[in-house]
């Protein structure tokens, strides 16, 4: 859980920076960044559950497995699963560019004016 709110602020610090590019190209620059510190937290922190697992007796066997595989599909669907249903999202719904980004016009959108009868 804590690793998706990592990406989701990395996502969201990233569409203020970067307004040109698409969702799904700030989607990946955001996991890129953040995949260095999601790796090494999960890894380490999945190590420490593993030496339970191994080593910590028949009492602490089935909590430890339980741990190892929580660790294991968070850090996945963090990474994996999370931030690409936004990008799916945002296209299901229809919206192509970055929200809160300037139109390609360069203002805001016009309402059409009235066909004369």
């Amino acid at each position: 859980m804590n690793d998706t709110i990592v990406v989701f602020d990395r996502i969201r610090e990233n569409v203020k920076l970067l307004r040109k590019d698409s969702m799904a190209e700030i989607v990946n620059k955001s996991i890129n960044q953040t995949l260095s510190r999601t790796v090494l937290t999960s890894g380490l922190t999945f190590l420490t559950v593993l030496a339970l697992f191994l080593f910590g007796g028949e009492v602490l066997h089935g909590f430890s497995l339980a741990l190892v595989i929580g660790i294991l599909i968070g850090t996945y669907s963090s990474i994996f699963v999370a931030a690409p249903m936004l990008v799916a999202y945002l296209n299901w719904r229809g919206k192509k560019t970055v929200p809160g980004a300037p139109t390609p016009s360069g203002g805001a959108r016009r309402a059409k004016a009235p066909a004369k009868a």
